[in-house]
């Protein structure tokens, strides 16, 4: 059995419960480096720079051809009235040639133009393939502490949004800047050939449309930089609002909810506004310049042809360069808008590819080849942030096979503990044995195979449920997976399955309850055959009866293995060899369930109080 998806065996990391970090502060506020986006986009464009050069001289040879086409038709203008001056008719043979011409430099332009939109696609493409591929990287090499800190929909956008906005931009900036930049260049060079201070006209247009656009791009990109820092803060807004769907309801709170989502999206919509507001203005200023320049150089060039000094065909053709110019200049002013959308969404994008990675791991141990399961945590300091210490001198130990229970009121360090277990963090001081062996000394993917887990929230993903068992082996025989559905009581509803165990789940597994989502994470943990055990509290999200079905399944899953559960419901806990209370980072009270009780300290006043409310209730 082969997991179609190309899982990773890692486990899934147990979700911290310890104080929120603030979100990706990086993302706010005005665009920081402008200059370095535009650089590294352009690295990155650079890796395709033989199609990147084959497109520009393609570009180059459809430009010129396109250029001469005016040129040309000056010529039959020239021709049909020198030859009705000289004979009174059209000399239509000479004409044609020039027609003909016309023609097949216009084909061959079109021709090239359209093999330069090809390969520059390609290059976008190849673009936003690497970069989506290097923020995939980039992701797996983060420490969990970032993630701690980030809105998941501000992450996505960066790697969804963000990223479709600079292949969009590319693609119409490389296809489009490109050709209206050389087009300006060939035509200003016949302008020039034709009658430099008719062209001098137009170049003072020119320079004074590139002023205007310049000034209103500049002005215009603090507002795309804030334009989609909100589209990031918008979608973590629909994204929590999403998830939390049936929570938002039970509680009441759809009134809070539409009001943060309102604020978010008027926010958005008011840098978009000032962005496109000031960016709109652009191109009809520039269509203005353009219009004003053809006025002029027609007036210009006609008081020539009356002195002599120029030819009707030369200004019929000075003409058509004009309106070659305007175009040009209009797409370049349009395309100002696209520049700065772009280098805002480039720089929030590299920004995440620049964040502090986990450090590489150079010289690191194997894992024991047959891991007994002997945990030991010796004086384990750890503190999420630099001046608010949670464990200051942490010992615990599990003898290969015992059940260590970790009970404790919410923020003592219950998850934190397993969290640090599995490297996930790093300890700040001390040190975690597994087998005698430092766990900081083996590497982690080596490390986290010897772990099972089943956590409180089941976690599933897109694929079938067979896929789903077997996502920490994907390598399982058939009958490995239906052993460990058996065991751990999939199989009972597996087979009401319209598909059986080739049903296909979602991310949600809708098709199945709560309880049976427990049991497929459950059977996922079996099918490891893990050294050790974490069970995050497992039993919390299922009803009675699932319980029961559950704690059958423990048992087997726990048959000779080091266990450690986090639980709050004491009931579940009490054949546990070690239960450790921790409170304020520290494990307080550590013994069996009836050597606490004995104690009359904190687990007894906790169990208690337990008690009373069930029986109560």
């Amino acid at each position: 059995m082969s997991d179609k998806r190309n899982n990773t065996q890692n486990p899934p990391v147990i979700p911290r419960r310890g104080p929120p970090g603030a979100a990706m502060h990086a993302s706010g506020g005005k665009p920081k480096n402008t200059g370095a986006a535009l650089k590294r986009t352009t690295a990155f464009l650079l890796q395709s720079r033989l199609k990147l050069g084959l497109a520009i001289v393609m570009t180059a040879i459809a430009v010129t051809l396109s250029t001469l086409g005016p040129w040309q038709l000056g010529k039959a203008t020239d021709l049909v009235v020198s030859s009705m001056l000289a004979t009174g008719t059209v000399d239509f043979a000479g004409i044609a040639v020039h027609l003909v011409i016309v023609a097949i430099l216009y084909l061959g332009a079109s021709a090239l133009n359209w093999r330069q939109a090809w390969l520059i696609n390609d290059v976008v493409q190849s673009l936003s393939r690497n970069l989506r591929q290097q923020a995939e990287n980039k992701l797996s090499r983060l420490p969990l502490s970032w993630f701690d800190r980030q809105p998941h929909g501000e992450v996505l956008s960066r790697v969804t949004n963000d990223i479709d906005n600079i292949t969009q931009s590319l693609q119409q900036l490389m296809s489009q800047l490109l050709m209206a930049t050389l087009t300006l260049i060939g035509v200003i060079v016949m302008m020039l050939i034709l009658s430099p201070m008719v062209a001098l006209v137009a170049l003072a247009a020119l320079a004074l449309a590139v002023v205007i656009t310049r000034v209103l791009a500049r002005r215009a990109q603090p507002g795309f930089a804030g334009q989609w820092r909100y589209t990031g803060e918008l979608n973590a807004e629909v994204e929590e609002a999403f998830t939390g769907h049936t929570l938002v309801q039970v509680f009441g709170h759809r009134r809070r909810t539409e009001a943060r989502f309102e604020k978010a999206n008027q926010a958005l919509k008011d840098h978009a506004f000032r962005a496109q507001l000031i960016a709109g203005v652009i191109q009809p200023v520039s269509m203005l310049v353009s219009n004003l320049a053809f006025i002029t150089v027609v007036i210009f060039g006609a008081l020539r042809v009356v002195a002599g000094a120029f030819s009707v065909g030369e200004l019929q053709a000075f003409i058509q360069y004009i309106r070659q110019t305007g175009q040009p200049i209009q797409q370049v002013a349009g395309m100002a808008t696209l520049v700065q959308s772009g280098l805002a969404s480039a720089e929030r994008v590299f920004e995440l590819l620049d964040m502090d990675e986990m450090p590489p791991e150079t010289d690191a141990l194997a894992a024991p080849e047959k891991p007994k399961g002997h945990v030991r945590f010796e004086h384990v300091r750890f503190r999420y942030e630099q001046d608010k210490p949670l464990f200051e001198d942490v010992s615990l130990e599990a003898l290969p096979g015992q059940t260590v229970a970790i009970v404790g009121p919410t923020g003592a360090g219950k998850t934190t503990l397993v969290n640090l277990l599995m490297r996930f963090y790093e300890v700040d001081g001390g040190r975690i044995l597994l087998d005698g062996i430092d766990t900081a000394k083996i590497a982690k993917p080596a490390l986290r195979r010897q772990f099972g887990m089943v956590l409180q929230d089941s976690w599933l993903f897109s694929g079938t449920l067979k896929d789903n068992i077997a996502y920490g082996r994907p390598d399982a025989s058939d009958d490995e997976i239906l052993e460990a559905a058996k065991a751990c009581h999939v199989d009972g509803f597996a087979s009401l399955l319209p598909d059986g165990y080739a049903t296909v789940m979602d991310e949600t597994g809708g098709a199945l309850s709560a309880g049976q989502k427990q049991l497929v994470t459950i059977a996922r943990a079996f099918l490891m055959r893990p050294a050790v055990l974490i069970l995050d509290e497992a039993t919390s999200s299922v009803d009675s009866r699932t319980e029961l079905l559950v704690q059958q399944a423990m048992n087997r899953l726990r048959a000779g293995r080091t266990s450690f559960v986090i639980a709050h419901r004491l009931s579940t806990i009490r054949d546990a060899d070690v239960i450790a209370y921790m409170e304020g980072g520290n494990v307080v009270e550590k013994g069996n369930h009836s050597a606490l009780l004995a104690a009359k300290g904190r687990y007894f006043r906790l169990y208690r109080s337990q008690f009373e409310r069930a029986e109560m209730a």
